[in-house]
């Protein structure tokens, strides 16, 4: 019997080849991509949809600027992306063209589900198509329909799964695990949005600056996209480095307070010890005694 490593060589060679136990090599290596790309953030809140995205540059000669991982479909729509950064432009004007495809067809903006579709099957296509690779970069999208809020994640084999909040990228369960514990089906907008940077800070693990973070929201009430000012950033992400440095300081002043309690517990033990070592010796001493005498 072969090791299944080698039952599998050779199977990665070709996107529309499967390996014996069913798997696609080329889009799970797509799906691999993703996980080296920076965290995105996606919540729904009663308000409307949050996008964070981490966008750290590797030099300082870099224009933060100039790096783009949240971008405007429509309207009513936008996006955060994780993965190779050509791959999500090429998905973007596609969605893009979709969505103006559908306004001079149908003379009414397109459902944010049905454009998250469209971008699924692309995607699709190009897992099943010779001389191609699948898109190595994952997608959420979300937007609002009229009252309706949504928010989509799209993954590099075509599969789409709508959420409540979710994350891509290299922190995914670091984030998932703050949304797990702490989000609420009713949580307002100001609140989603500083849920969204606690996950992107434990995601980042405490690497979060202003000039890191990019926010955009889609509301309700105006039915349009906005990204929030550099100013509005910074506000929350200082509140944010703020509620962490209280956290800190307060889980160090229980560990200080754990060793002190568990230093007095030593101690307590050790004197126990000690008294009942001279408890002992005392009655060694008396019987000892008692024996001479009765000798």
């Amino acid at each position: 019997m072969q090791p299944l490593q080698q039952q599998n060589a050779g199977y990665d060679r070709a996107i529309t080849v499967f390996s014996p136990d069913g798997r696609l090599f080329q889009v799970e290596y797509a799906r691999e991509a993703v996980k080296r790309g920076t965290t995105s953030l996606g919540l729904k809140s009663k308000e409307g949809v949050v996008l964070i995205v981490d966008k750290r540059t590797v030099s300082r000669l870099v224009e933060a600027k100039s790096i783009e991982k949240i971008f405007q479909i429509d309207n009513h729509i936008g996006a955060a992306t994780s993965g190779l950064v050509a791959d999500a432009r090429a998905l973007i004007e596609r969605a893009r063209i979709e969505s103006q495809i559908n306004r001079i067809t149908y003379n009414e903006p397109i459902l944010v589900g049905g454009l998250a579709k469209k971008i699924c099957d692309m995607k699709q296509m190009y897992t099943q198509n010779g001389g191609v690779r699948p898109f190595g970069s994952a997608l959420i999208i979300g937007g609002v329909n009229g009252e309706e809020v949504k928010l989509f994640e799209t993954d590099p084999s075509g599969a789409l799964i709508e959420y409540k909040a979710t994350a891509i990228g290299s922190g995914v369960q670091a984030a998932m695990d703050v949304f797990e514990e702490r989000y609420e089906d009713d949580i307002s907008l100001y609140d989603a949005i500083n849920l969204g940077l606690d996950a992107l800070y434990e995601a980042t693990e405490g690497r979060t600056t202003a000039q890191s973070v990019e926010i955009a929201v889609i509301e309700v009430d105006t039915q349009s996209y906005r990204k929030l000012s550099d100013d509005e950033v910074s506000e929350y992400v200082e509140a944010l480095l703020e509620r962490n440095a209280e956290e800190e300081e307060e889980e160090s002043e229980e560990d200080a307070e754990d060793v002190v309690d568990e230093k007095a517990d030593q101690t307590a033990e050790a004197s126990e010890e000690t008294s009942e070592d001279e408890v002992d010796e005392n009655v060694t001493e008396e019987s000892v005694g008692e024996k001479d005498s009765e000798e």
